[in-house]
């Protein structure tokens, strides 16, 4: 790219300014490396009552191709809720062959698996279930 002298900027260098910066916001991510689709989900799940996804269960539920069916989702609120209704703090919410552990106070899906995973049958940090 040839850099002009007399004060005026070429074209080169006008779109490597402008039209380079456009092509990066397109795949911009937030400083917690949630995309704009993830928040709205994540706000519109919290305006309706229910959990939110923690960065590490999204990423979970990406890495092991879950994907939450409306009933199973509802299903995973209502074990959440009664867990608390329990005086639980952080449960294992087991929905069909999922399992998931919720920060119940804080209504936060901390991680998610399905059976494949869970051969060792062996969950820490919880103090209480929840099999819906």
């Amino acid at each position: 790219m040839d850099v002009q002298n007399n004060g005026y900027l070429s074209i080169e260098q006008l779109t490597d300014r402008y039209l380079a910066g456009a092509r990066k916001a397109e795949n911009r991510e937030t400083r917690d490396g949630l995309s704009f689709q993830e928040i709205l989900a994540q706000k519109s799940a919290e305006e309706a009552g229910g959990l939110r996804f923690s960065k590490h269960a999204l990423g979970r539920l990406s890495d092991r191709k879950i994907e939450l069916s409306a009933g199973q989702l509802e299903r995973l609120n209502d074990g959440a809720r009664k867990a608390g209704q329990k005086g639980i703090r952080d449960s294992l919410v087991i929905v069909d062959q999922l399992a998931f552990i919720v920060n119940v106070p804080n209504r936060t899906v901390v991680t998610a698996m399905d059976s494949t995973e869970t051969t060792d049958n062996i969950f820490t940090n919880i103090n209480g279930a929840v099999i819906m």
